[in-house]
């Protein structure tokens, strides 16, 4: 009220008090004691609040303080905590180079719990018999698509395919080098020992029999993309780059990562073509392509030769069945891997995972053909 009445002489309290006359007459010198107690009281509540207000402030400050300290501490943590899981498990390059911190047997240790969570995933999956019914179309034509012998391809494409087919069935004795690494029932597997600049790339080979189911069902399956998911379990992505004929694609794919080993792709034409003696096969080669560039998005490109030569029999004399036929295989692959990896552990690994990849393929094939139609 003081203040309100005479601002210009607010700040002495004892002439505020006697100059202002109340409303009834009457002058606040009369009431100077309890204006003075209302004052001071009033004058301490403020300064306890500004006081308060102040310890708030800094109180607040010094949190503010703290959090960015927090902070910055996290960071740094987090920045550590990130070099060390580099330093104890390195970036690609170091994870399967010649510097690699991992001994060979949790190397492999790794690789194959990898390869069995991939199996356990398959075994997961109900895979029932594919409800499209084959055809002439889908099934490999008996002659060589025209349109494939007019492609930029063709000439690479007969020529290596012809090399793998003639090699399908050669004898591996003599002085060739094939070693017999693997063997169960009718399959024998071998191998010829070759590093290329301190990398592994053991040409394979596996002979191996099938009853039941031609050699013509068996390209279909191998070759066919429709099935590729169902039997390859590996594969985590594929893209069909170029449908150059009936019987000739080129395929980019993507397969799973297993620890420590870095993601690898691979982009490759595949043909399937008749041999003679009721013989057909599939042969995937690596290629190039502008749109497809290698060691990009994170994976490393392998480059790979594979061939998969079946030859039917049957009685002479008889008409070809279900019953009577036998096919036999032989799957030859050479694969660069285009990063280092110890050596026997990539033996181990092609030891104990080819016969089950040759099995589970085969079987997978045996089951399709259930129920239908021979196709010779």
């Amino acid at each position: 009220m003081c203040v309100a009445k005479l601002p210009e002489i607010a700040d002495d309290v004892t002439e505020a008090i006697d100059a202002v006359e109340l409303a009834d007459g009457n002058s606040l010198s009369l009431h100077a004691g309890e204006v003075r107690a209302t004052s001071t009281s009033f004058k301490a509540t403020v300064s306890a609040t500004l006081t308060t207000l102040q310890h708030c402030a800094s109180l607040m400050r010094r949190r503010e303080r703290q959090a960015r300290q927090a902070e910055e501490l996290y960071m740094a943590l987090k920045n550590q905590l990130t070099e060390a899981r580099l330093a104890s498990k390195p970036g690609p390059d170091h994870e399967e180079g010649p510097h690699s911190t991992l001994p060979d047997d949790e190397f492999y240790d790794a690789v194959e719990t990898g390869f069995d969570k991939m199996e356990e995933e398959r075994c997961a999956r109900v895979v029932s018999p594919s409800v499209h019914t084959r055809d002439q179309v889908d099934l490999p034509p008996p002659a060589i698509d025209n349109r494939l012998t007019v492609h930029p391809l063709w000439t690479e494409i007969d020529r290596i395919s012809t090399e793998q087919i003639q090699a399908a069935f050669e004898d591996v004795g003599g002085s060739i080098g094939w070693q017999l690494f693997a063997e169960e029932g009718d399959m024998r597997m071998y191998r010829r020992e070759v590093e290329v600049d301190g990398m592994v790339m053991d040409p394979l080979k596996a002979m191996h029999k099938v009853r039941g189911v031609s050699a013509r069902e068996m390209c279909h399956y191998f070759f066919n993309p429709r099935y590729r998911y169902e039997w390859e379990t590996t594969l985590e992505n594929m893209n069909i780059v170029e449908e150059i004929s009936s019987d000739a694609m080129v395929f980019h794919q993507t397969f799973k990562r297993i620890w420590p080993v870095s993601q690898r792709d691979a982009l490759f034409w595949s043909h399937v073509r008749a041999s003679d003696d009721d013989t057909y096969a599939v042969i995937n080669h690596s290629t190039t392509n502008p749109d497809y560039p290698p060691n990009a998005s994170g994976c490393i490109r392998l480059f790979v030769t594979v061939c998969l030569a079946c030859r039917s029999t049957y009685p002479a004399g008889e008409q070809p069945s279900r019953e009577n036929i036998t096919t036999s295989i032989a799957y030859c692959s050479t694969v660069n891997p285009g990063g280092w990896a110890p050596a026997g552990v990539l033996r181990a690994v092609y030891k104990r995972e080819y016969p089950k990849f040759l099995k589970r393929f085969t079987g997978y094939v045996h089951d399709q053909c259930r129920g239908k139609p021979l196709a010779i």
